[in-house]
């Protein structure tokens, strides 16, 4: 594993001599990594192929959605039920337990959303949706004409349905994710290239926010996905591969992917097992701090 190390802490979280484990390969471009506790294996979006993956413990790759209307980012809610952004439906939708689809946000007032992009539910069962324009060109989506005139960051009410607007001044919105204790949420702007963090208000709205980190560097790749361990460092995808903060935004290096890095997550039973999804394959590397 190539590691740029810019605070020795960051081999607090990694052994520099792990091993960078191409898990399965050959595909379009990888997004979308959740891990599946109860059934011990890895969903993944392949964007362009309009597919959705699972890999398992035994490292077998099986379809998991076929079409998945160019799904991008997944996640589990409280009752382990995956939600997912699709990018040619500009749709958010739930799997059922009998295996339905239940759409849950499909438009902003009379306009539809742009395509949602990443996803993550609080521990209310509040789902954070991003919502830049990607799904609206070649490759990635369907051609078609941007309704809302901006690029907003939305919360779903868990019992109203309600939703709701939070943020609305991104250039393109894209990985969020929420503090240990949830009471702060970090969103990157991929045409910025930085950071941004607000506090979560009691009711689930945000504060104003600023500027957490800017991701530097040389290499192929921007902010995209991004996740926390269980001592509150961030690891974002950048330039290069994974860009990783201590709490206070200190940088500590960046781990060198040897494809672009588009999103990550934390799995197997101890939460040590970093997947990351870089373009054409999913990695593993073993990291030294639980998800």
């Amino acid at each position: 594993m190539k590691i740029e190390i810019r605070d020795q802490r960051l081999l607090e979280l990694i052994d520099p001599e792990v091993e960078l484990e191409q898990l399965a390969s050959g595909f379009i471009f990888t997004e979308g990594p959740v891990w599946q506790g109860e059934e011990g294996c890895l969903i993944f979006s392949d964007i362009p192929a309009n597919k959705m993956y699972r890999l398992s413990a035994d490292e077998d790759i099986s379809i998991f959605r076929d079409p998945s209307h160019n799904a991008n980012g997944n996640t589990l809610d409280r009752q382990n039920r995956i939600l997912t952004c699709e990018h040619a439906t500009s749709r958010v939708t739930r799997q059922n337990v009998d295996g339905s689809i239940e759409v849950l946000a499909s438009h902003f007032g009379d306009k539809e959303l742009n395509s949602p992009n990443d996803i993550i539910v609080r521990a209310d069962g509040s789902i954070y949706f991003t919502d830049p324009p990607y799904g609206r060109v070649e490759r990635v989506g369907v051609p078609r004409s941007q309704q809302l005139d901006f690029q907003g960051v939305y919360r779903l009410d868990p019992v109203s349905n309600d939703l709701s607007l939070l943020i609305d001044d991104f250039d393109k919105p894209n990985g969020l994710c929420f503090s240990v204790d949830e009471r702060r949420l970090f969103v990157d702007d991929t045409a910025r290239g930085h950071i941004r963090v607000f506090d979560i208000e009691p009711e689930g709205t945000l504060s104003p926010g600023r500027v957490w980190a800017e991701l530097e560097g040389e290499g192929i790749g921007g902010a995209d996905g991004m996740k926390i361990d269980s001592e509150g460092n961030l690891y974002c995808t950048g330039p290069g591969g994974i860009h990783i903060f201590d709490p206070t935004a200190n940088y500590l290096g960046v781990l060198r992917m040897p494809e672009q890095a588009a999103n990550l997550c934390f799995g197997d039973a101890d939460k040590r097992s970093l997947y990351i999804t870089a373009s054409t394959s999913i990695y593993r590397l073993r990291t030294r701090i639980p998800g």
